[in-house]
């Protein structure tokens, strides 16, 4: 990916000093042209979090959000070669019924989202339908042209993995859209030195702004400089560290560095007790045996418990889950992937009700593309483009779809193709903007997070209250 020299090199400098991955320092934002009143505001009272979960490999939304009426369902079933002999068609008995209060039709998710049916009929799980990059508002007729910019590199798994977390489809980015979303919006915390963005899945594109603000925490375990504890000689050399650390010197990049490093130090101080402190109330509400997908909730849970101790007004967090790249043998993979999701995201949503901030806490779904609907060689799907993905929290205006669902028929008015490449009548910008809208983004400062989303019309999608 096409990262800036300068966060390439601070992670490696982090990374060699074997302490902390991915802390950066904090900079100013007044090289991006924020609105005065928005850096001049005082902090909310206020607490409000995103939670990115990316699925990498692009997830099957045709097997995650399926209509459920018979002649809807049998164009499903026909083109995925029904549910024997090699078909990937989820049976129609086997659906988890959802019957979205827009729409007429009924619809169901895949049986492994059977423990979300009741944040949906709570009114607290949303879908949105047929998203994906666009590069500006497209028709079939104008993809077949060719007469309007189509998003570049179209069902590359790093291209696009790239174009949804970056929100850019017509150019090469060098930042994520939560990263710039941070950098606009963390004015809003005051004066808390702390991170604004927790990755809890290592270095994500997503995070990346132009005013790194990021920590990547582990999934288990301590989080701080190796080598280091409570005896005195440790002790010693931690006081040690940080007096190099305050010298002096002529070279910019050292000094950088050195600010980045007691930072680093800084925040691991702050965080280290609180991922690996007691959280009995949270812990038994997260699936056993644990999975990755739900240890880095639970991390995102804790850290939004000692929200208090952190001092932050606004977050972001990132996690993910890979595998989904289903050429072959999707049914067993996707079923068993989902069955780690699903229950990961559910215990996710009891914790911020336990914690009286579900209200607060918004939490969404990426992923690289959709899957064709045509059924592969191998019981599989290939790359396609729009996609399905799911919405969660308290704030949500769930038990319904945003967005169009799109026609199943093979080569019919949403197929760029034969095989169930759907072309997506949302755009990330969308999406995106409708989620840094909630967050506390001003109409003026809403292209400094999507440069490019002065290009569609409707940049609220209304899932959220």
């Amino acid at each position: 990916m096409n990262n800036s020299p300068m966060i390439l090199t601070r992670r490696a400098f982090l990374q060699s000093a074997g302490a902390l991955a991915g802390v950066s320092a904090l900079g100013t934002l007044q090289g991006l042209g924020l609105s005065n009143a928005l850096a001049q505001s005082a902090p909310p009272s206020d607490y409000k979090a995103l939670v990115c979960i990316f699925l990498f490999g692009g997830n099957d939304g045709n097997n995650w959000v399926i209509p459920r009426d018979n002649a809807a369902y049998n164009l499903y079933s026909s083109a995925r070669g029904g549910t024997t002999n090699g078909g990937i068609a989820i049976a129609q008995s086997a659906l988890v019924a959802i019957n979205p209060r827009s729409v007429s039709a009924g619809f169901g998710l895949h049986p492994q989202f059977a423990p979300m049916k009741s944040v949906w009929d709570a009114g607290k799980l949303a879908v949105l339908c047929n998203v994906g990059p666009l590069v500006e508002p497209l028709t079939k007729s104008e993809y077949s042209q060719g007469v309007k910019d189509r998003p570049e590199q179209l069902f590359s798994h790093s291209d696009q993995q790239a174009q949804w977390q970056a929100a850019i489809s017509d150019q090469a980015a060098r930042t994520g859209w939560g990263g710039r979303l941070a950098d606009v919006i963390d004015v809003q915390n005051g004066a808390s030195t702390m991170p604004m963005i927790a990755s809890v899945a290592g270095s994500a594109f997503f995070t990346i702004g132009n005013t790194p603000n990021t920590v990547a925490i582990p999934s288990t375990g301590s989080f701080g400089l190796t080598g280091f504890n409570t005896t005195t000689a440790s002790t010693a050399r931690l006081n040690a560290l940080r007096e190099l650390l305050l010298l002096n010197s002529s070279n910019e990049f050292v000094r950088e560095a050195d600010d980045i490093f007691a930072q680093a130090i800084d925040s691991s101080n702050v965080i280290n007790p609180i991922i690996t402190g007691a959280t009995t109330s949270l812990n038994s509400l997260f699936p056993t045996p644990a999975t990755s997908i739900s240890n880095q909730l639970l991390q995102v849970a804790r850290l939004i418990n000692a929200r208090a101790t952190i001092g932050l007004k606004r977050q972001i967090f990132f996690v993910s889950l890979g595998g989904f790249d289903t050429h072959a043998g999707q049914i067993n993979t996707q079923d068993g992937l989902f069955a780690q999701l699903a229950p990961a995201m559910k215990a996710f949503y009891d914790a911020t009700v336990q914690m009286g901030v579900a209200d607060q806490v918004t939490t969404f779904t990426l992923s690289d593309f959709g899957r064709t609907l045509k059924l592969a060689s191998g019981g599989g799907s290939d790359h396609a483009w729009g996609n399905h993905h799911l919405i969660m929290g308290g704030a949500v205006r769930g038990g319904d779809f945003y967005g169009r669902f799109p026609d199943h028929a093979l080569g019919g008015p949403d197929d760029v193709s034969t095989n169930g490449r759907w072309l997506p009548t949302t755009s990330v910008d969308q999406y995106a903007a409708t989620l840094a809208r909630w967050l506390g983004v001003s109409a003026s400062d809403m292209p400094l997070v999507l440069p490019n989303i002065g290009r569609f019309s409707n940049t609220n999608l209304g899932f959220l209250g």
